[in-house]
């Protein structure tokens, strides 16, 4: 028989076009991902949890979902039958393609003159997601080759399980679990039925059937579908009937974990590349808890214009940072406000660096029994000249250490400091991790009394050192990162030490009282502080197991109305201490072996004996007091003109007139005999057993003199000169 060369040519016009056609399908198929459950992939951004694992942020930002991701076996098995019903019937009778449900879909859409059916399967969707493609027919061709090709490598669990956690919704949304909390607010595991077919509904036009745009658009596919599983006996007809009678209850999830500053440091600092999710050190309990109770104390003191407040807790067994809080009065007034960290503001600390003033004082020789002069100072600053006063205006005379630490006393911080340099102190303060950028010029002195600015979280992370025996260790928010490595900055016995007089109640009872606030129940170190004009009030402290640091100001630098560290920060301190001690078995602070216990005068510093009241002081070794062992202040100082400083410039009142206006000259000695006083080498005035001349100003350039004379009686009384001081001033 022979074939008519028409269709000879026409099978073979068929076989090329086959061929063709197959060979453009095989050029534009898309490589198969290895794994469908986990795509590699450069994660866009990372998720923060807390130590709990707990999210601290939810990030739709990531081309996928791969932060709430769940295995099929723990997804509610019904919620997973819906979907099949609902999408793609025959999900496990095909091989990536329904050629029946396509055919049923060609013949109505040609009857309906549009398109008004997809019958595309799940796997179809899958392929889609993994490779968009323009809508055309080519493109559907090619969707169901990949699909094929798909299911030849995957299996049908694996399919589903990838489709169930990527299909998308509305709001950037993936995946039934992002769905779920996004209108219902809760997991999978506790959804309704009604709310299980808004899932499986949704998938068709999820811009059309938001929920929270569109509420009423999803009723007839709903009921539709609940229909269909009421005919194949999925569902009983009272959970039918229930799916028509009871609205669906959306709510909007609100992620309130308090947490964005913490979350800025994080996302601000090098973490690991492509890492989905970060591990942190938070716990979140402990953030709501420190929340509320900031924004109860800025509500009691609203009155004061205190509008800010922050807290640091550190667990100090790893430095762990357990809570790092930021609360405002202005979250809806003043929202630009809550984006300020006060954590890592840097302020004025007030006197919250006193602490470590003395202990550099009792490692360069002092006890905590040395005499220390309370009383009014001037010290020369710049050009000028600056008194020191005591926050109370109150002066005590000589005082231990241990009283004046305690008592947070200013003119025997400024002394120690004096005695133990600036250069020294701002050395050991940097060391301590504390970011003080100028020299010592600009801070001088006045760097005992918090002149300088540091952050909250530098001073508690300085704080710890004195809870690790000396031993400084950087705070870490990492729970994966390996230990913090250490560096000896202070003694365990200085430290341990300074920590002791923080412990002690009877240490502050000069200016805090014997019932204050700051006599907590399981011994802790406190310190408080506030800044110049009150700007800012701190309270530190730490026991044998959390170091905590609280903050209150105004982030606009506005100052408070007379809140101090004492009296605003140190309650939150307390209810803080209190809440991590409960349920633990607590300890007293450590306190080195090598301290040795003695008995000294409570006047005099010296060791006891039967004719005064004493008490117990710990000493370093080779630091106990002789009996008649000179304390600071007593030895001999040179002679100085404490007024005018050097370079003193003045400036006349132009109120007063000339004739009644004087300028004391001052000398550095309390106890004094005679004194003469010079003005440019001519003499002026002497003076018996006072240490100041109250000198009438003369404008233009001098120097003045003072002369310490002692009397000697011999057969004629003659005058003996010991000691001279010259300083250049000016009056203008």
């Amino acid at each position: 028989m022979q074939i008519h060369p028409f269709f000879r040519y026409t099978g073979l016009l068929l076989v090329l076009g086959g061929g063709l056609l197959a060979y453009a399908s095989w050029r534009n198929l898309a490589p198969l991902p290895a794994t469908v459950s986990f795509l590699a992939q450069k994660v866009q951004k990372q998720q923060i949890l807390d130590r709990q694992q707990q999210p601290l942020t939810i990030t739709y930002q990531n081309q996928w979902n791969i932060h709430d991701v769940l295995p099929l076996y723990a997804m509610p098995q019904d919620l997973v039958q819906w979907f099949i019903l609902a999408e793609d019937q025959h999900f496990y009778q095909h091989h990536g393609v329904d050629w029946r449900a396509r055919l049923a879909a060609l013949v109505q859409n040609v009857r309906a003159g549009r398109v008004v059916r997809g019958a595309s399967t799940l796997t179809e969707q899958v392929v889609r997601l993994l490779y968009p493609r323009p809508r055309s027919l080519w493109a559907r061709w090619l969707e169901g080759w990949d699909a094929y090709r798909l299911e030849r490598k995957f299996s049908k669990a694996a399919i589903l399980e990838f489709y169930l956690n990527q299909v998308p919704y509305a709001q950037q949304r993936r995946g039934v679990v992002q769905a779920a909390r996004l209108y219902f607010d809760r997991s999978l595991d506790t959804l309704n039925l009604a709310e299980k077919l808004a899932l499986a509904v949704m998938v068709r036009s999820p811009s059309r059937l938001d929920l929270h745009l569109h509420p009423q658009a999803i009723q007839k596919p709903l009921q539709q579908l609940a229909k269909r599983l009421l005919e194949n006996q999925y569902i009983s007809q009272d959970d039918f009937l229930q799916t028509q009678q009871q609205p669906l209850q959306l709510r909007h999830s609100v992620l309130n974990s308090h947490a964005s500053q913490f979350v800025q440091y994080i996302y601000g600092h090098q973490t690991p590349q492509n890492q989905q999710r970060i591990h942190t050190t938070l716990d979140s309990e402990l953030q709501q808890y420190t929340y509320d109770l900031l924004q109860q104390r800025l509500h009691q003191l609203a009155a004061y214009n205190v509008h800010q407040a922050a807290a640091l807790v550190v667990d100090l067994q790893n430095q762990h940072i357990l809570a790092w809080v930021n609360a405002s009065q202005n979250q809806e007034k003043l929202p630009e406000e809550t984006w300020i960290d006060a954590v890592t503001l840097p302020r004025q600390p007030g006197s919250t660096l006193k602490p470590f003033i003395y202990a550099l004082a009792l490692a360069k020789g002092w006890t905590a029994a040395t005499l220390i002069d309370d009383s009014p100072l001037t010290e020369a600053i710049g050009f000028g000249l600056h008194s020191y006063h005591n926050y109370s205006h109150q002066y005590y005379g000589p005082l231990r250490l241990r009283d004046a630490l305690g008592n947070s006393l200013n003119t025997p911080a400024v002394r120690a400091m004096q005695f133990v340099g600036v250069d020294t102190a701002l050395r050991t303060l940097r060391q301590l991790g504390m970011n003080l950028e100028q020299g010592i010029d600009f801070y001088g002195d006045g760097l005992a009394l918090g002149n300088g600015e540091v952050s909250l979280f530098e001073l508690v992370q300085a704080y710890t050192a004195l809870a690790h025996q000396g031993q400084f260790r950087p705070l870490t928010a990492w729970v994966d990162h390996d230990r913090p490595a250490s560096r000896p900055v202070f003694s365990p016995e200085v430290s341990s030490l300074v920590a002791n007089i923080l412990s002690d109640p009877d240490a502050r009872h000069l200016e805090f009282g014997r019932s204050s606030l700051l006599r907590f129940p399981v011994q802790t170190a406190v310190k408080t502080g506030t800044s110049t004009d009150y700007h800012d009030a701190w309270a530190v402290g730490f026991n044998y197991r959390y170091a905590v640091g609280v903050w209150l100001g105004n982030v606009d630098q506005s100052a408070m109305q007379e809140i101090s560290g004492a009296i605003g920060a140190v309650l939150v301190l307390r209810s803080l201490f209190a809440k991590l001690n409960q349920n633990q078995t607590t300890e007293p602070l450590f306190l080195s072996p090598k301290l040795h216990l003695a008995a000294v005068c409570r006047d005099t510093g010296l060791l006891a004996n039967e004719q005064c009241a004493s008490r117990s002081e710990w000493f370093l070794q080779d630091t106990l007091p002789a009996k008649q062992a000179p304390t600071a202040g007593q030895t001999p100082k040179p002679l100085r003109l404490q007024q005018p400083s050097y370079d003193l410039q003045l400036a006349s009142d132009p109120r007063i007139p000339d004739e009644y206006e004087a300028f004391a000259l001052q000398i550095n000695r309390d106890t004094v005999g005679t004194v003469q006083w010079f003005i440019d080498g001519q003499w002026v005035a002497q003076t018996e057993g006072q240490n100041y001349y109250l000198w009438p100003l003369q404008r233009g350039k001098h120097y003045a003199q003072a002369k310490i004379l002692e009397k000697i009686y011999t057969v004629n009384m003659t005058q003996t000169l010991l000691e001279t001081a010259v300083v250049p001033f000016m009056v203008k």
